[in-house]
């Protein structure tokens, strides 16, 4: 099977309105690994990994995110396998701090 790892920057309205928590649920619903981090410019980063299908329609998701935020745009690169690392141990999605 194979496997796409996409890093996602997600800019507009999306802190302070649970956009993370959004993500994270979004994201453990369809079976992806990876995380999420608000940064301290206002964005939203987050990495997903899993079967491209499921990557890409996360990508989507986040392309409209929930009801009480406004998405301006997102950007997404590939990314290493290295950058799952930064989640929390045996946790599959984590949370993390802002950056």
């Amino acid at each position: 099977m194979s496997r796409a790892i996409l890093q996602v920057m997600i800019r507009g309205r999306v802190q302070g309105v649970g956009y993370r928590a959004w993500v994270e649920y979004q994201a453990t619903t369809s079976g992806l690994e990876g995380w999420v981090r608000n940064r301290r410019d206002g964005s939203v980063e987050a990495l997903f990994a899993g079967a491209p299908k499921h990557v890409a329609d996360m990508v989507a998701l986040c392309r409209h995110g929930p009801p009480s935020s406004r998405v301006d745009s997102v950007t997404s690169e590939t990314a290493g396998a290295d950058e799952l690392n930064l989640r929390r141990a045996g946790e599959a999605f984590s949370v993390l701090p802002t950056v």
